[in-house]
């Protein structure tokens, strides 16, 4: 079957600021706010949410299409995604500007200060062939250029290609309409609790109505696990457990590969959420969003591990 996914590629740029950012800012001087943080540590890793969904796909056994931009400094990226056998012929070069980058600092608590260019990802993707859409073929949807994520829902519906929707961070950017074409003739809607809250509020919809829309509400709550809801049935998926917690950053993008696979293996949702619970702890246990690696024997085990069924 054939994977195409739409969303952001970056480059994430990471520092550690070893102190509390609470020591430096002084509330009442908010107004003319003016700090430099010295930091410990700097990683620049490859990221972006569509080529991190595509990455834990490849460790699947899946490959998959990313459909997004790069920039002027996409040579190692380039390079790494060709090692991992990730199609990216249908991302557009954009040959004037770098590829979009964000850049995060953390402090001893966790807190972050982030910024985000860009870059490339003002320009939206080539659209694939037809020989890759229809109904052996399935998309994902994912948070990057805002006329991609117009764009794809309206394609894979008149190519009746089965798609998810997952609006995520840019979900303030669509318009009420924008997010209507995106969730109506869905398979499945993909949201965490707070951005479940932010489409009801904006829509002004309850769940009957939405999954009126969508063939499945999928509900990620972190370390408590997850929900699908359907018109008919309501699964509580539990959490797999990491063995540590280096990094929580991209278990939601891994997460979405192993429902990916799940849909692809034709498994039950039960088994489809748990299978994505597992997937998504192995970036949990590691520093990055494509830096966790598994094998299919070892997601296997993983899983009668955590829920004492075989997979």
């Amino acid at each position: 079957m054939k994977i195409l996914v739409s969303g952001s590629l970056a480059y994430d740029r990471i520092m550690n600021f070893n102190g509390r950012f609470k020591d430096h800012i002084l509330p009442d001087k908010i107004h003319i706010l003016n700090v430099s943080f010295l930091v410990d540590t700097f990683r620049q890793s490859f990221g972006g949410t569509a080529v991190n969904i595509a990455y834990s796909l490849s460790l699947l056994g899946e490959k998959a299409t990313v459909l997004s931009s790069y920039g002027n400094d996409f040579h190692d990226y380039g390079k790494w995604l060709r090692s991992k056998g990730i199609n990216y012929s249908y991302c557009k070069k954009v040959s004037d500007l770098a590829t979009a980058s964000a850049y995060v600092i953390t402090d001893k608590d966790d807190n972050q200060i982030a910024g985000f260019f860009p870059g490339s990802m003002k320009f939206n993707s080539l659209t694939p062939p037809p020989q890759m859409l229809g109904s052996k073929s399935i998309g994902i949807v994912s948070p990057g250029n805002s006329t991609d994520m117009k764009k794809y829902p309206e394609l894979y519906k008149k190519t009746k290609t089965p798609y998810i929707f997952d609006p995520g961070q840019q979900i303030p950017v669509l318009s009420q309409r924008d997010l209507i074409n995106g969730i109506q003739g869905s398979k499945a809607l993909i949201t965490n609790d707070y951005e479940l809250v932010c489409i009801l509020n904006k829509l002004r919809l309850n769940m009957r109505d939405l999954l009126g829309m969508t063939e499945m509400v999928v509900n990620t709550k972190g370390e408590k696990g997850s929900v699908i809801v359907t018109r008919d049935q309501k699964h509580i998926i539990p959490p797999a457990k990491p063995k540590n917690t280096s990094d929580p950053t991209g278990a939601g993008d891994a997460y979405r590969a192993g429902f990916i696979k799940g849909l692809i293996m034709g498994y039950p949702l039960p088994k489809i959420g748990k299978l994505a619970a597992v997937v998504s702890v192995y970036t949990v246990e590691a520093y990055g969003t494509q830096t966790h690696s598994f094998t299919w024997g070892e997601v296997q085990k993983r899983y009668y591990q955590n829920f004492k069924e075989k997979l």
